[in-house]
C-alpha cells in the first residue's frame, strides 16, 4: 500500500542487556497508536462539541450524566467494530465499502466529504474564535492565521508523525485546562452521580447530538485511517489497535465530564449562562475575565485539531480513487483545507448547512457501521480473522437504535432544521 511507514515491521528484540536497534520503531509504533487515538478524539472535540455539552447540560441539569454515559458506550462500540475491520483488513472505509456492495464506496465517500467540508468551515470559524477569545485578534484574521498553521503540518515530509505529535499536544492542553475549571467551579458531583444512574430526562436528542458528534460521519474513521497511513494493520496488531479505540473514546470522554462538571457547577449556583456564546460564559462566569482567555486557548486548541483531523479525513476517503490524489494528498488537504477557510472569510460561516448536516451526520453512523458489519463477516475482506459475536451484536443494536433515534428526532425538528 503506498505511502505507508515502516511501522508495522517493528517488534522488539526482547534482550534488555544489548542495544535494541529497533527501539525508535517501536516507540513510533506507539506514537503513531496514540496519534491515531488522539486524532479521533480531538477531531470529536471541535467547536460543536463545546457548545452542545454546555446547551445540553444548561438543559438536563446533573441527567447530562445519564446521556454522557449511554452514548460513551455506543461510541466504544460502534469505534471498536469499525478500528477491527480497518485494522485487519488494511482498507480505508471506502474500499471496505465498495467490497460489501460495487459503488457503495463512493457514496459513503461522497457523504463523508460533504459533510466534512461543511463542518470545517466551522471548525475554522471556531479556531478564529478562539484568537479572538485568547488575544483579541479579529476572528475573519484569526481563522487565516489558523488555517495557516494547519497547512504548515502537511507542508512537512512526514506529515502523519507531525500530526500525531500536535493532536498529541493540543488534547493535554485541552484536558488539563477543562478539569482545572470544571475543581474550581465546585459542581454537585454527589448529585451527578446519582442522575447517572437514574435521570430525571433521558434526553434522546442530546444522546443522538452526542454520539453524532462523537463517532459520527468522517469521525467514525479518522482513527481507523490513520493507523493504516502508520502500517499498524493485520491481525498481530489486533490488541493494539482494540486498545487505540477504546482509549480515544476514553479521552473524549474525560473532556466531555469535565466540561460537564463544569457547566453544572456554574448553573447549579444559580448563575445564567449567556446563551449567545454559551461555551465562553461558563468560563466567564468561574473564573472571570481569565476564564475567558482559559477558553479561548480550548476553543482554538478543540478548532485547530478538528480542521485538520477532517481535512485529513474526508482526503483519505478519495485517495484510492485516483493514483494522482494517492500520490499528492498532502496538497489535497492543503486544498481542503484552503476552500473552507475562504467560504468562512468571504460568505461567513453557514449555519443552515452546518445545523443541517450536523443532524445528518448522525445519519451516517448507522450506514457506515452497518457497511463494516457486514465486512467484519465476508472471508474476502477480513481472511480468516474471526469478528466476535457480542461486538456483531451490540454494534448491530447500535445501528438500529441509531438509526431509529436519529429519524426520530430528525421529523421532531424538521421546522428548526430547515
Amino acid at each position: 500500500m503506498g505511502n505507508v511507514d515502516v511501522e508495522n515491521k517493528v517488534e522488539e528484540t526482547g534482550n534488555n542487556n544489548k542495544p535494541n536497534p529497533k527501539g525508535r520503531k517501536v516507540v513510533s509504533k506507539r506514537s503513531a497508536l496514540l496519534g491515531a487515538a488522539f486524532l479521533m478524539a480531538t477531531s470529536s472535540i471541535g467547536p460543536g462539541f463545546l457548545t452542545q455539552t454546555t446547551v445540553f447540560t444548561n438543559q438536563l441539569l446533573a441527567s447530562m450524566g445519564f446521556v454522557i454515559a449511554v452514548s460513551l458506550i455506543l461510541d466504544v462500540i460502534a469505534q471498536l467494530n469499525v478500528w477491527r475491520v480497518i485494522g485487519v483488513s488494511g482498507l480505508r472505509g471506502q474500499d471496505v465499502a465498495n467490497k460489501v456492495l460495487p459503488g457503495l464506496g463512493v457514496v459513503l465517500a461522497v457523504l463523508i466529504v460533504i459533510g466534512g467540508l461543511a463542518f470545517n468551515i466551522g471548525n475554522v470559524g471556531g479556531a478564529g474564535l478562539g484568537l479572538n477569545a485568547m488575544l483579541g485578534v479579529d476572528p475573519i484574521y484569526g481563522a487565516i492565521v489558523s488555517a495557516g498553521f494547519a497547512i504548515i503540518i502537511f507542508l512537512f515530509k512526514e506529515a502523519g508523525k507531525v500530526m500525531d505529535r500536535v493532536v498529541l499536544v493540543a488534547g493535554f492542553v485541552m484536558i488539563f485546562l477543562m478539569l482545572y475549571v470544571a475543581i474550581t467551579t465546585a459542581p454537585p458531583v454527589g448529585e451527578a452521580i446519582v442522575r447517572t444512574v437514574w435521570p430525571e430526562d433521558l434526553g434522546l436528542l442530546a444522546i443522538v447530538t452526542l454520539v453524532g458528534g462523537t463517532v459520527g460521519g468522517y469521525i467514525t474513521f479518522a482513527g481507523g485511517h490513520r493507523l493504516i497511513d502508520a502500517g499498524i494493520t493485520g491481525q498481530e496488531n489486533l490488541k493494539q489497535i482494540s486498545n487505540g479505540a477504546v482509549s480515544g473514546i476514553l479521552i473524549t470522554g474525560i473532556m466531555r465530564i469535565a466540561l460537564f462538571l463544569a457547566v453544572l457547577g456554574v448553573v447549579s449556583k444559580g448563575l445564567q449562562l449567556d446563551m449567545s456564546n454559551p461555551a465562553a460564559s461558563v468560563f466567564q462566569l468561574a473564573i472571570g475575565e481569565a476564564g475567558f482567555r482559559i477558553f479561548g486557548v480550548i476553543m482554538w486548541a478543540a478548532a485547530i485539531t478538528s480542521v485538520v483531523g477532517a481535512a485529513y479525513t474526508s482526503v483519505s476517503f478519495i485517495r484510492s480513487f485516483h493514483p494522482v490524489i494517492e500520490k499528492y494528498h498532502n496538497w489535497f488537504i492543503i486544498g481542503f483545507i484552503v476552500v473552507s477557510t475562504t467560504v468562512f472569510a468571504t460568505i461567513g460561516q453557514p449555519v443552515k448547512i452546518l445545523v443541517v448536516v450536523g443532524a445528518l451526520n448522525a445519519l451516517i453512523l448507522p450506514l457506515s457501521l452497518g457497511i463494516m458489519l457486514v465486512a467484519a463477516h465476508k472471508q474476502s475482506i477480513i481472511g480468516t480473522y474471526k469478528h466476535p459475536k457480542v461486538l456483531t451484536i451490540t454494534g448491530a443494536f447500535v445501528v438500529v437504535i441509531m438509526a431509529i433515534l436519529s429519524v426520530y428526532t430528525l421529523i421532531n425538528n424538521f421546522s428548526t432544521l430547515f
